[in-house]
C-alpha cells in the first residue's frame, strides 16, 4: 500500500483538495485499495482547543462542483511519526516544504516533494486563500495529481 500525506499551510483548501481530488482520481480508476491518503497542515492556524476547522467552504464548493465530497474533513497539523507513516509527504509550495523539512527533522529518505515537482512545469500551487481563484487551484492540484499517478505508474508499477 502506498501511502500519500497531502500537506500545506492551514489544511483548509489546498491539501484536502488534493486528498479529495487524489481519491475520486483513484476511484475512477479502480485502484483505491492500492493506496492511502490523508492530509494535515504545517500550522496549526486552523485548529482550535484540539479540533480542526473544517474544509474552507470556497474548497467545498469547488470539489462539489467537480461531483467530489469533503465531508467530515477537519484540519489536523503534521507531527514528526507522519514522517515515518507515509511513503509520499507532498507539499504544495516551496514555504510549505521548508515547514516540513522542519517538522519531520530532515528529509533523509527523500519523502518530501512539492505536487507540481511531478509535473512538465514545477511550480507552487496557487493559493486560494489569496488569491480566491479555487478554480485555478483545483486545476493546480489535477495536473500536479496526474503527474505524480504518471511517476507512480512508471516507478511503482501502479496500473491506471
Amino acid at each position: 500500500m502506498i501511502k500519500v500525506l497531502f500537506i500545506c499551510h492551514g489544511n483548509i483548501c489546498r491539501s484536502p483538495m488534493a486528498e479529495f481530488i487524489f481519491k475520486d482520481m483513484l476511484e475512477k480508476r479502480g485502484i483505491t485499495d492500492k493506496f492511502y491518503i490523508e492530509s494535515a497542515a504545517t500550522s496549526t492556524e486552523e485548529i482550535w482547543n484540539g479540533i480542526g476547522n473544517p474544509v474552507y467552504p470556497p474548497a467545498r464548493a469547488e470539489l462539489k462542483k467537480h461531483g467530489i465530497s469533503c465531508e467530515g474533513k477537519r484540519a489536523r497539523q503534521m507531527t514528526v511519526e507522519d514522517y515515518t507513516r507515509f511513503d509520499y509527504l507532498i507539499g504544495m509550495d516551496s514555504m510549505n516544504k521548508r515547514n516540513m523539512i522542519r517538522i519531520s527533522g530532515g528529509d533523509a529518505a527523500g519523502k518530501i516533494s512539492l505536487l507540481l515537482d511531478y509535473t512538465a512545469h514545477p511550480r507552487d500551487v496557487a493559493d486560494p486563500w489569496y488569491t480566491g481563484e479555487f478554480s485555478r487551484t483545483y486545476e493546480d492540484i489535477e495536473e500536479g495529481l496526474i503527474g505524480f499517478l504518471e511517476y507512480l505508474r512508471k516507478n511503482k508499477r501502479i496500473d491506471k
